[in-house]
């Protein structure tokens, strides 16, 4: 079986987002807000609220496992359940949410949408393109 280069980089960036996400834990409210999480989550974490601390690691466990599913899909790891139909859902997911980040922080005055500034949602949807492209043509390759 031939490398699948794309979905290692793709596996790799989901692990890379995970950590990321549990580096503000430890990080703290500066953290959150740097990262975009909003004010609220800033505010809750300086606190010492537990919502960000589990709403983080469930986010970060959810990146772990579909950077599980890509390096499962490169055959370097065993075979996970349901690897092709989670590999398209998981691309999906990436892609939808990247493009919808271009667009509905410009349609809507929603506060939920605009806690988080436009330059996050430019930049995190940019990040969520690229991984949802790495995992889109890693994916495809399984066909082929």
């Amino acid at each position: 079986m031939e490398k699948n280069n794309h979905l290692i980089i793709a596996g790799y960036l989901s692990f890379l987002a995970s950590l990321l996400h549990i580096s503000c834990i430890f990080g703290g409210p500066d953290w959150y807000r740097f990262f975009g999480a909003g004010e609220r989550m800033a505010q809750l974490a300086a606190a010492g609220d537990a919502y960000p601390t589990i709403a983080t690691l469930v986010i970060a466990a959810i990146l772990a496992v579909w950077g599980l599913y890509a390096l499962s899909g490169a055959g370097v790891i065993l075979k996970l359940p349901l690897l092709k139909t989670g590999l398209v859902l998981i691309t999906a997911i990436y892609l939808v949410r990247g493009v919808a980040g271009l667009i509905v922080p410009f349609v809507t005055s929603d506060p939920i949408v605009h806690q988080n500034s436009i330059t996050f949602w430019i930049v995190s949807s940019l990040i969520c393109s690229i991984f949802g492209i790495y995992y889109m043509l890693g994916t495809r390759k399984l066909w082929l």
